[in-house]
C-alpha cells in the first residue's frame, strides 16, 4: 500500500490538537441537555434537525456532485448509528448522573478498537493500546461510587452503555465513509438522516414538531450549534487523519470536561476519585496522541480527501 499522500507529521499535531479542541465542544453536551426542559427523544432530534437544516442546503447548494450510492449508504448507517447514540445517551441522564452517564457513554474505545481490527484491518499501536486501557481505567475511577445516583442508576447506566455502543458503530461507518467524502459532504447526509430517524421515533412516541419555550429552544439551538456542528463535525473531520481508536481515547475527555462543567454550573462537585479519573484519562489521551498513526495505514494515503 502506497504512502503517498499521507500526513505529515506538522498536520499530525494540527489534527491532534483539532481534535482537542472538538472534545472540549461536546463536552458542553451534558450540561446543555440537563438545561432542556423537553422529552430526550425530542432533545435528540432537534439537536440533529437543527444542524442538517443548518448544512443541507448550503452542501446541497454548493456541492459538484452528489454522493455515489455505496457513499451515501455509509453515510444513512452513519446516520442511523449516530441518532442511536443520542437517543440512548441523552435518555440515560434522565436516570443517571452526567459523570456515570458520560464515563459509560465514552467507554466506545474498546468497542472500536476491537472494530477497527476486525473490519477494518486498523491494528493499533502499543502506545494506543495502552492509551485505550488507562483512559478506560480512568473512566471507571470517575464513576466509582457514582453508579447509585439518580432516579434509577441502573437503567440510566444501561442506555448509557448502548448509547457506547452507537457511538462506536457511528465512528467505525464514519471512518469508512471519510476514506472518499469530504467533511462537509459526509456531515450534512450522516447528521440529516439521524435526525430524519430521529424526528420519525419522536413523532411515532406522540412528541410533535413545535417551539418550546424560548429558553429550551436557546438550550437546543446551542446544542445543534456547540456540541454538534463544532464538536462532532470536526471530530468527523478527524477520522479522515487519524486512527478511529485514536480518536475514540480522545473522546474520552469528555467525560473530564463534562465533569468540571457539572461541578461549576449544576453543582456536582467532583470527588477526589474523579481528580484521579481525570488524571488517568487524561494520560492516556496523551499516549495515545504520542503515537503516530503508520503512513500505510493514514487515511488519506489510500484516496484523496478534501479537507473541508
Amino acid at each position: 500500500m502506497s504512502s503517498k499522500g499521507a500526513l505529515p507529521a506538522d498536520n499530525q499535531v494540527v489534527s491532534r490538537l483539532a481534535l482537542i479542541i472538538g472534545i472540549g465542544a461536546i463536552s458542553t453536551a451534558a450540561i446543555l441537555i440537563r438545561k432542556c426542559e423537553a422529552p430526550s427523544i425530542v432533545i435528540a432530534a432537534y439537536r440533529l434537525g437543527i444542524a442538517a437544516l443548518l448544512l443541507l442546503p448550503i452542501e446541497l447548494l454548493r456541492q459538484r456532485r452528489l454522493p455515489k450510492i455505496k457513499e451515501l449508504g455509509w453515510s444513512l448507517l452513519s446516520g442511523f448509528f449516530l441518532a442511536l447514540h443520542f437517543a440512548l445517551w441523552i435518555t440515560s441522564l434522565a436516570y443517571t448522573s452526567v459523570a456515570s452517564s458520560v464515563v459509560l457513554v465514552t467507554m466506545n474505545p474498546l468497542f472500536v478498537t476491537l472494530l477497527s481490527w476486525i473490519l477494518l484491518k486498523e491494528r493499533s499501536g502499543r502506545g494506543t493500546i495502552i492509551g485505550v486501557t488507562i483512559g478506560i481505567l480512568g473512566a471507571l475511577t470517575i464513576s466509582w461510587g457514582d453508579f447509585a445516583s439518580g432516579a434509577d442508576p441502573l437503567l440510566g447506566d444501561i442506555l448509557a452503555l448502548g448509547g457506547a455502543l452507537g457511538a462506536s458503530a457511528y465512528l467505525i461507518t464514519g471512518r469508512v465513509a471519510r476514506r472518499t467524502l469530504p467533511t462537509n459532504t459526509y456531515v450534512a447526509w450522516c447528521y440529516g438522516a439521524g435526525a430524519i430517524f430521529l424526528i420519525a421515533a419522536m413523532l411515532l412516541m406522540g412528541y410533535p414538531i413545535k417551539v418550546y419555550p424560548a429558553e429550551t429552544m436557546t438550550y437546543l439551538i446551542l446544542l445543534a450549534l456547540v456540541p454538534q456542528l463544532i464538536g462532532h463535525t470536526v471530530i468527523n473531520w478527524s477520522l479522515a487523519h487519524l486512527p478511529a481508536p485514536t480518536v475514540a481515547v480522545a473522546i474520552l475527555g469528555e467525560a473530564v470536561g463534562a465533569s468540571l462543567l457539572a461541578w461549576a454550573i449544576l453543582g456536582e462537585a467532583p470527588t477526589a476519585m474523579t481528580a484521579i479519573g481525570a488524571t488517568f484519562i487524561l494520560t492516556g489521551i496523551l499516549m495515545a496522541f504520542k503515537e503516530m498513526p503508520p503512513k500505510n495505514e493514514a487515511m488519506v494515503s489510500r484516496t484523496k480527501i478534501n479537507p473541508l
